[in-house]
Formats: structure tokens, C-alpha cells, sequence
């Protein structure tokens, strides 16, 4: 998935119907975790979400990734059905446990010849692979020694980078260091809803500091190893936060969530600094010192783009009562996932909602994309997720109709290309997920996928969002309307 430059679309105008330009990546996307299964199969040793998941309490219905949709095994009837929607690229993750079992030493073949025969095949049908490094799966020795709010763990992601892009470099050519390592720092150690579950809110400031780092090691470890036409960069979940009001206090409220959810990584990642604000706002719990000397200028390395991914908008005000944490879409958890913002109350946006309760407003990626314009605007930009669960089940027909989801998928999509009518420079666009899959501490729960699974046999059907997704790839134009949704 080479970045090119944009160049105007090609294609027929049709009154009513928005022409992406011509290149634009369309891709799916996936995290090994949630499809893998195979728990300890080639030499793959527990992650943090082994052990996290199998902890009675912390997944929905004891669910586990110990299977998930076995992919591990039917990777190559996955890799059919992406040729057969014709997305032009496809995003996963490799499993640390998978290729460095323990997060030392050196690589295990057995677990690096399961991404070989995968980028082979998806080269072989015209599916150009983007690999993401981490994907929340530490090795569960690693944890042990501290995990990431050890600054150790950060050289060692280094060394891993070092192995995946020695035995994939010649394959892939687009390179993720992480993914939302906001929901690494503050939701596996402040809030404690996602792995290893621990609730420490200064070890959660370390292990954002530490991520950040390790993504700027990374970098430098990536583009030592691989060829100078390969691409690097790192994917975010940029928070959208809106103010409940136009009171200088709500504003404030909105001003402490962006430094925690956005600008605790894109300061050091994109400016080489860390806010002034933020640093103010947690002094109580912290002096930052475990930022050394050089650590800004490792972090601060150039991207071929930037990963953005987005699902809701954020609203929050001034909390009135004691304490404000309340509902952020994040998961339940007495405990906060936002260091030194305990006066800060989370609210949900008005209007539909997914079955994760979470506001249906395409206006927020819009308004997102525009910020990032405006930050940095000779970055291009990626939408590496997007996309929505719903109560997805096969019908008496077999057939599995979700006009919801064609719905959000059109809305996003539409404020995508007005965006880059508006001057973004947006280069393609990554629905998530390919396949229904293990959603985190939802378990089973939750459906993603544009690909209904069926559980226990493991069944593949494509939903009608996979079929009307296909044709906005194969056309590169997006309908003036999402239509019935069959």
C-alpha cells in the first residue's frame, strides 16, 4: 500500500454521488488477539489478555481468545473472502507472543511462517498488507517485569520491531508501530477494563510516556532494517471532545480530557514536547521525571502518515457533584481512566446509538479530520478503523441484513470525502472489523464485523454491509444515499 499522492478522481461524475480520488486505499481491518485462537500453538506463549481474559470478572461470560474465529487456521478462507469484497489492502497485527514468545531473544519461525504464508497470499490476490506491530498484546513476561510502565519494555518492543520487519520487510511495505496505546496506558492501567487490569494512575502516565517512547525506537529499528520505499507510522484513537457547554468551566473540562486522550502522544509524537497543561494538570500525581534526557527526540520521529481511528465523539463538562468520571464509552470501572481529571464528566451525545451504546455522529470524524488539517498540515492521514457493532444475526433466508451499519458507513464515509474536498489529505479508509471477532471485555458479545461468525462452528457469512462496502471499493464511489441495505 505505497502512500502516492492524491490525484483527482477519474471516474464518470454522477449528480449525487461522492468520487473518491483515484488510489485511495480501501481496506478492512483486524487485531490478532480477537481472531487468531490458536492460544499456544507454535510456540506462542500467554499475552496479557491470555491471562487478563481467563481471570473470573473481567471478560463477559468468561469469554477468551483461546479460539476466537481460528483464524489461525482458516486464514486462508478469510484471505478468499477479502478477494472476494476487493479491498485493495488489508490491516493486522502480529502477535508478540507469537513471533518472541517471552519478549526476549530471538524470533520463533514457527510463529513468523504463519505472517509469511499470510502476506504471501494476500500479495498473491492483489491485497496489499499493512502490518501493525502491537495490537495490546504483551507478552505476559514482560508484564511480569514491570510491563509498560518499565521503561525497559520499550527496547525490547525495539528489539521485536527489529525481528518482524527482518523476516516481513521483503512482503510489507506500510508499518503500524501501535495501535491506540491511549487504551494500553489508561485503559489497562488507570481504569483496569482492558489488560492487565491494573488501576495505578501514575504507572498509567509512565506507561503512555514509556509506549510513546518505544513507538519512536521502533521507528528508528523499522527504517534501519527495511527498504527506504517502506512506510512507518502509528495509529491513534483521537478522541473528538466536545464541550457540553460554552461555560469556561465545561471548555476547561474539555481542554484536561483532550491533553489525556490526544495530546499526551501527539505532542511528543508530532511537536517533540509534552503540553505545558497536561504536565500541569497531573503535578499532583506526578513530576514527570521519568522522561530523560533524549527521550523527545527519540520519540519525535518523522511519519509517512498518521493512523487515526474513530468510532463516537467525546462530551464532557464540569462534573457538579463529587467526582465526575461517570460514562465515557470506555467500559464500567470504579476506577477513572483519566489521571487528575476527577472533576470531569463524561456525557452521551444525543441521537442513535450502536449496541455499544456509543453516538452515532459522523460529524465528529469530520470535524477530527479538519483539527489534524489544521495541527499538522503536511501530514497525510489514514482512517485505520471505523466502523460499528450492532445486534447482527442470520436470518431463516441465511442471509445476515444490517441496514444500521450500511447507514453508519455511509454517513463516515461522506464526511471523509468532504473532508478531503475540504483540503485533508486523506489517503484510504479501513472499516472495522473483516470478520465478527473477540471485542475485548465484551467477549462475544459485541459484533463488529462486516463477516458474520457463528461462533461454535466457526461459519463465515458476509453481512449485507460486506456486499455494499465491495462495490464502494470496486467503484471508488460512494451512493448518494445507503439505500434498503440488502
Amino acid at each position: 500500500m505505497t502512500i502516492a499522492p492524491r490525484r483527482p478522481a477519474t471516474a464518470p461524475q454522477t449528480p449525487g454521488v461522492r468520487h473518491f480520488p483515484q488510489g485511495f486505499t480501501w481496506g478492512t481491518a483486524t487485531a490478532a488477539y480477537q481472531i487468531e485462537g490458536a492460544a499456544s500453538a507454535g510456540g506462542r506463549t500467554p499475552s496479557i489478555w491470555d491471562t487478563y481474559a481467563h481471570t473470573p470478572g473481567r471478560v463477559r461470560n468468561g469469554d477468551t481468545g483461546d479460539v476466537a474465529t481460528d483464524h489461525y487456521h482458516r486464514w486462508r478462507e478469510d484471505v478468499e473472502i477479502m478477494a472476494d469484497l476487493g479491498v485493495s489492502a488489508y490491516r493486522f497485527s502480529v502477535a508478540w507472543p507469537r513471533v518472541q514468545p517471552t519478549g526476549r531473544g530471538p524470533a520463533v519461525e514457527r510463529g513468523l511462517d504463519f505472517y509469511r504464508a499470510l502476506t504471501d497470499a494476500l500479495l498473491e490476490k492483489g491485497i496489499e498488507p499493512v502490518a501493525t506491530l502491537y495490537h495490546w498484546d504483551l507478552p505476559q513476561e514482560l508484564e511480569d517485569v514491570g510491563g509498560w510502565p518499565g521503561r525497559s519494555t520499550a527496547g525490547r518492543f525495539a528489539d521485536y520491531a527489529t525481528l518482524a520487519a527482518r523476516a516481513l520487510g521483503d512482503r510489507v511495505k506500510t508499518w503500524i508501530t501501535l495501535n491506540e496505546p491511549w487504551c494500553s496506558a489508561f485503559l489497562g492501567y488507570a481504569s483496569g477494563v482492558h489488560a492487565p487490569g491494573r488501576t495505578e494512575p501514575v504507572a498509567a502516565l509512565r506507561a503512555a510516556h514509556h509506549l510513546n517512547l518505544a513507538h519512536g525506537m521502533a521507528v528508528q529499528a523499522l527504517r534501519a532494517e527495511l527498504p527506504t520505499r517502506a512506510e512507518v507510522a502509528i495509529t491513534l484513537n483521537i478522541h473528538h471532545v466536545r464541550a457540553l457547554t460554552e461555560s469556561a468551566e465545561d471548555l476547561d473540562a474539555a481542554r484536561r480530557i483532550d491533553a489525556l486522550a490526544n495530546r499526551v502522544f501527539t505532542g511528543p509524537l508530532l511537536e517533540g514536547k509534552y503540553p505545558a497543561d497536561l504536565l500541569e494538570d497531573t503535578r499532583s500525581l506526578t513530576d514527570w521525571s521519568f522522561v530523560q534526557d533524549g527521550d523527545l527526540a527519540t520519540i519525535h520521529q518523522p511519519l509517512d502518515f498518521l493512523g487515526v481511528n474513530y468510532y463516537t465523539p467525546t462530551l464532557v463538562s464540569a462534573a457538579t457533584g463529587e467526582g465526575g468520571h461517570g460514562s465515557d464509552g470506555h467500559g464500567a470501572s470504579e476506577h477513572s481512566p483519566w489521571p487528575g481529571a476527577d472533576h470531569v464528566a463524561f456525557h452521551r451525545p444525543p441521537g442513535d446509538t450502536t449496541a455499544m451504546g456509543w453516538a452515532v455522529d459522523p460529524s465528529g470524524l469530520y470535524d477530527l479530520l479538519l483539527r489534524l488539517k489544521a495541527d499538522q498540515p503536511d501530514l497525510p492521514l489514514m482512517i485505520t478503523e471505523n466502523g460499528a457493532a450492532f445486534d447482527d444475526y442470520v436470518n431463516p433466508e441465511g442471509e445476515v441484513v444490517d441496514p444500521e451499519r450500511i447507514a453508519y458507513l455511509h454517513g463516515h464515509l461522506t464526511a471523509v470525502h468532504r473532508a478531503i474536498e475540504a483540503g485533508v489529505d486523506v489517503r484510504g479508509y479501513f472499516l472495522w472489523s473483516l470478520l465478527d471477532n473477540f471485542e475485548w471485555g465484551y467477549g462475544y458479545s459485541k459484533r463488529f464485523g462486516a463477516v458474520h461468525v457463528d461462533y461454535p462452528t466457526g461459519t463465515r457469512t458476509p453481512k449485507s454491509s460486506a456486499r455494499w462496502y465491495a462495490e464502494v471499493a470496486r467503484t471508488g464511489a460512494l451512493p448518494a444515499d445507503a439505500g434498503p441495505g440488502r
